[in-house]
């Protein structure tokens, strides 16, 4: 069978399988095809019915022509939009329109390896609300060190963050999966946008009584990262603050 690779800004229903996995991109012309060959290549190898959705957040270089000409033989890369600016609002773009059993997101750079999805899945089966990849659980390294300034706002985000998600090492891990009617049920309470939208929606999931189990990691900090400390570190801060009063 060869996989249909297709554009679909209107987010129609999608087949339902066993995964889903939700790709948010803005402006991501350069990373994103090492990125999806290399989740591609790794879910043709396994069990699950799979397909990676990659969630244009309104980009202005070619990141869809790009992702649209990615095909495989059994795993579908399907493209949509997501008008709202945010990764957050992209994330539940993708989330809300999946109608797989499991559903979850990795960022475009692919900083988690993609291995890691072997255990996620395992412990999604085991009834898992959330698997999160986890950068500080006990096992957890860091391939490259963070610049200064970065484990700084890090270290402080996650004082702030464990206040409002207990016993959760980090909220900010960009590769979490998701029992999918857990996920949708917790979003459906969430409006934050920006990257503050993983601690929202983590809590709402304890908050639900959903189970979040941390897989530790080996990292690698991505030196093209879209992040910036100043420009999304400071609403990020503020979102987490107004979450305090949620």
């Amino acid at each position: 069978m060869h996989t249909s690779t297709k554009t679909d800004h209107g987010a129609r229903p999608r087949t339902p399988l066993d995964l889903e996995l939700v790709v948010p991109a803005f402006n991501e012309a350069k990373r994103l095809p090492a990125t999806l060959r290399a989740l591609v290549d790794f879910l043709e190898e396994q069990e699950w019915r799979s397909r990676v959705v990659v969630v244009d957040n309104g980009s202005t270089d070619n990141t869809v022509a790009l992702a649209d000409a990615v095909t495989r033989h059994s795993v579908d890369v399907v493209v949509i939009g997501c008008s709202r600016p945010g990764k957050g609002a992209a994330v539940r773009r993708g989330v809300l329109s999946s109608t797989s059993r499991f559903v979850g997101f990795a960022d475009a750079d692919l900083s988690t390896p993609v291995g890691t999805l072997g255990p996620v899945m395992a412990e999604l089966a085991t009834g898992a609300a959330a698997v999160i990849a986890s950068r500080h659980a006990p096992g957890a390294r860091l391939v490259h060190p963070q610049s200064l300034g970065r484990r700084v706002g890090g270290t402080a985000f996650r004082v702030l963050a464990r206040q409002l998600v207990h016993d959760v090492h980090d909220t900010q891990c960009g590769f979490k999966f998701f029992e999918r009617a857990a996920a949708q049920r917790a979003l459906s309470g969430c409006w934050v946008n920006g990257f503050a939208f993983d601690v929202e929606l983590l809590r709402q999931i304890q908050r639900d009584g959903g189970r979040i189990v941390e897989v530790p990691v080996a990292w690698t900090n991505d030196l093209g990262s879209t992040f910036r400390p100043v420009r999304d570190g400071l609403p990020a801060f503020a979102a987490l603050l107004q979450l305090y009063q949620h």
